[in-house]
C-alpha cells in the first residue's frame, strides 16, 4: 500500500537526491529556542549549509517523546513566548530567506486547540510544507489528514522497530512525503552507536512502500549521518542540533551552527 503521488517541495527535494544519486540531511531544531529572533537567523545557517529538510519543533510543555536536551529547548522556547500561533506568525519572515522544505513537528494538543481547519490553512500560508505529529495515532488521524490534503500540505507519520506489517502499510498509506523511522524505542537522544534494528526495519518498510525513508533518533555525528545513508534515504539529526544550539549559539551565533552542520554533512 503506498501513498498518493505528492507534488510538494518536499517530493521534489526527494526527486533531485535520486536523480543525483544522493541521501538527504534531515535537521530539527526547537522553534523559539532560545528566541524566536534566533530561530530565524538559524534557519538561515541550515538553509546555507546544505540542509535538504528542516524540522521546526513546536515547544511543548508534556513531552512524551523528548529526551533530556530537547525538553530544555522546549522549556527555553516556551519561557521565550513561543507557541504554535506564534510560530505561524513570523514564518512567512523566516520563509522569504529559506528555500529548504519545512515541517512541523509537534504534538497534536496544540493543533487541536489551534482548530484543524484553521492550522492547514495559516501553515499552508505560512509555507509550511506539511507536519509530523508525534502522538497522532493513524486510526484517529482521518480529520487532521483530510484538513492537510486539503491545503496540499505532507502529513508524515512515525513507523518503529515494533510495528507490525499490518501497521506500517497503515502508516505508509497516510504518509506523504517521506516516512520517518525511528531507530530505536524510547525517546530522542544521542547514541554512541545505531541500534541493530535499523536495517530489520528499513528492510520491511522497503517492502510496503515505494516512499522515501528518512531515519532519526540517535544520529549525532558524521559517521553516523553516512551509515544511515546508507541504508535510507535521509538522516535525520535532532538531539545533537539542538545540543550544539545550546553550546554554541551565545558564544559563536548562527556562523557556529553552520559550520556545525557543515561538519555533520562531512
Amino acid at each position: 500500500m503506498t501513498a498518493a503521488v505528492s507534488t510538494s517541495r518536499i517530493d521534489q527535494t526527494f526527486r533531485d537526491l535520486r536523480e543525483r544519486s544522493a541521501k538527504g540531511l534531515v535537521l530539527y531544531l526547537t522553534a523559539g529556542d532560545p528566541d524566536l529572533e534566533a530561530t530565524g537567523k538559524i534557519l538561515g545557517a541550515l538553509d546555507r549549509a546544505g540542509a535538504d529538510l528542516i524540522e521546526l519543533g513546536v515547544p511543548f510543555s508534556d513531552p512524551l517523546a523528548d529526551g533530556p536536551v530537547i525538553q530544555r529547548a522546549s522549556e527555553r522556547a516556551l519561557r521565550a513566548g513561543a507557541s504554535l500561533r506564534k510560530i505561524l506568525e513570523v514564518l512567512p519572515c523566516w520563509r522569504a530567506a529559506v528555500s529548504t522544505p519545512m515541517i512541523l513537528f509537534t504534538y497534536y494538543n496544540p493543533i487541536l486547540q489551534y482548530g484543524l481547519e484553521d492550522f492547514s490553512q495559516d501553515a499552508a500560508r505560512a509555507g509550511i510544507d506539511g507536519a509530523l505529529v508525534v502522538d497522532l495515532t493513524p486510526e484517529e488521524s482521518g480529520d487532521y489528514v483530510a484538513a492537510m490534503r486539503g491545503q496540499n500540505l505532507d502529513t508524515v507519520f512515525l513507523a518503529s522497530p515494533t510495528s507490525t506489517d499490518e501497521r506500517l502499510a497503515r502508516i505508509s498509506g497516510l504518509s506523504t512525503g517521506f516516512l520517518y523511522l525511528i531507530s530505536r524505542t524510547g525517546v530522542t537522544g544521542e547514541r554512541p552507536q545505531l541500534s541493530s534494528s535499523v536495517r530489520p526495519l528499513v528492510e520491511r518498510v522497503r517492502r510496503l512502500t515505494a516512499l522515501p525513508l528518512a531515519l532519526g533518533f540517535g544520529v549525532s555525528n558524521p559517521e553516523q549521518v553516512k551509515e544511515v545513508q546508507s541504508l535510507a534515504d535521509a538522516a535525520v539529526v535532532g538531539s545533537a542540533l539542538v545540543r550544539a544550539i545550546e553550546d554554541r549559539y551565545a558564544t559563536e551565533g548562527e556562523s557556529g551552527i553552520e559550520r556545525y552542520v557543515r561538519w555533520l554533512k562531512g
